[in-house]
């Protein structure tokens, strides 16, 4: 599985090591920046090819700054896009089960290293059940994205 990863400087760190991690565990990491740190960069300009590229590939998707509601923000300006914050393991699961969210955004200054990867983890393995309720939901966002 092909996993897209984005960040600015708050969480520099932290996407380095869920880059690591999750090669470790054999998935593909296609990593958007931020390459070296920046204390003064912008996240917009490495969440947005991030999100793009989720789309484009029908991948997963990793949005990472300070609080990760910035992150979460710009993501969703991308048509396609379901991202959504996650500050532990159940809102991760929940919003790939309820929601098929492709994109899942974490604060860098919010939970710890392993804390984190837990998240994560629990995103990318999820499946989308296909509920209709929850299918139909999807539905209207897509039908009033595509308006």
């Amino acid at each position: 599985m092909r996993i897209h990863i984005a960040t600015d400087h708050a969480a520099f760190e932290l996407k380095n090591y869920l880059v690591e991690r999750l090669q470790e565990d054999g998935y593909e990491v296609v990593d958007h920046g931020a390459h070296e740190y920046d204390a003064l960069d912008d996240y917009p300009p490495f969440v947005l090819p991030c999100a793009e590229a989720v789309v484009e590939e029908g991948a997963l998707g990793i949005v990472l700054g300070g609080s990760g509601n910035g992150e979460q923000i710009a993501a969703n300006k991308v048509k396609g896009v379901r991202a959504a914050l996650a500050y532990n393991v159940e809102l991760a699961t929940l919003a790939r089960e309820h929601n098929n969210a492709n994109i899942v955004s974490l604060g860098g200054r919010m939970q710890s290293l392993e804390e984190s990867y837990d998240i994560v983890k629990a995103f990318v393995t999820t499946e989308f059940p296909g509920e209709e309720r929850h299918q139909r939901r999807i539905d209207l966002i897509t039908e009033y994205e595509n308006r």
